[in-house]
Formats: structure tokens, C-alpha cells, sequence
């Protein structure tokens, strides 16, 4: 499924979405001055604004598109490593699929798989209105 990305958040952190299936997600990040805080290091916000990325992709995975919706619910992160260049890739996994709810496993890693930042992401599936005529 093509993604409109354009004047998004994604578009802006440079996220991409590799890949969608049922086991799951993976997108990856650059980690430069679009990423960065000011000491230069991945700032964490962006970690979480990418873990937070992979999980609604798969949450929209799992839904039907005519009648309902995803979003984010509650997020966690535990940010591991510091990244200063490069790319980091997140890994989404569903924990739970369920009719209203859906948790997420999101772990960061860069381009040696080491572990940047872990994350959880609740996300609440809601009912689309039917449209007024």
C-alpha cells in the first residue's frame, strides 16, 4: 500500500516503510540534522515519533479501511544507545490484536542491530461515523 507521505511528519523525519505483513513492520530513519537534538546525538522524540510511525502502519494493516480507524493511544520508549549518523531501522511486532486495542513492540536498532531504543505503543481502534447524506 503506497502511503501519502507528503507535508507529514514522515516526510519531514525522512521515515520509510520497507515492509508491512502480518508479523509485522519495518521502517527505517536517517539520523541527521532532521533527527539530531542539539547535542547532536538521535534525539529521542524522533525515536519515539518513528516507533510510534511503525505501529500505526501495522495497526492500519489490520483494520478494515471502510469502516474504522487507528491511532495512537500510549507510547513508551527506553532509549538505549546514542546515534550521532547514519540509519536507524524500527522492527514492529504485534503483541495483541484485538477488536478495539492493539499493542505494539517496536525496537530501534542501527545498522550493526544494535539496540538504540525499545518502545510500546497502545493503539485504539475506533469506529468511523457513517457519512451524513
Amino acid at each position: 500500500m503506497d502511503y501519502n507521505v507528503k507535508n507529514t511528519l514522515m516526510e519531514a523525519l525522512g521515515i520509510n516503510i520497507l515492509s508491512v505483513s502480518d508479523d509485522g513492520v519495518v521502517a527505517t530513519m536517517p539520523v541527521d540534522h532532521r533527527t539530531h537534538q542539539p547535542f547532536g546525538l538521535l534525539h529521542g522524540g524522533a525515536s519515539v515519533a518513528l516507533a510510534e510511525t511503525a505501529a500505526s502502519v501495522g495497526a492500519f494493516h489490520f483494520i478494515d479501511h471502510d469502516t474504522q480507524a487507528c491511532v495512537g493511544l500510549e507510547i513508551n520508549a527506553n532509549h538505549i544507545r546514542g546515534k550521532r549518523d547514519g540509519i536507524v531501522t524500527a522492527h514492529a511486532k504485534p503483541l495483541h490484536i484485538g477488536k478495539t486495542t492493539m499493542v505494539w513492540e517496536v525496537k530501534i536498532v542501527d545498522e550493526e542491530a544494535e539496540l538504540i531504543c525499545v518502545s510500546r505503543c497502545t493503539m485504539a481502534i475506533l469506529q468511523k461515523k457513517p457519512k451524513q447524506n
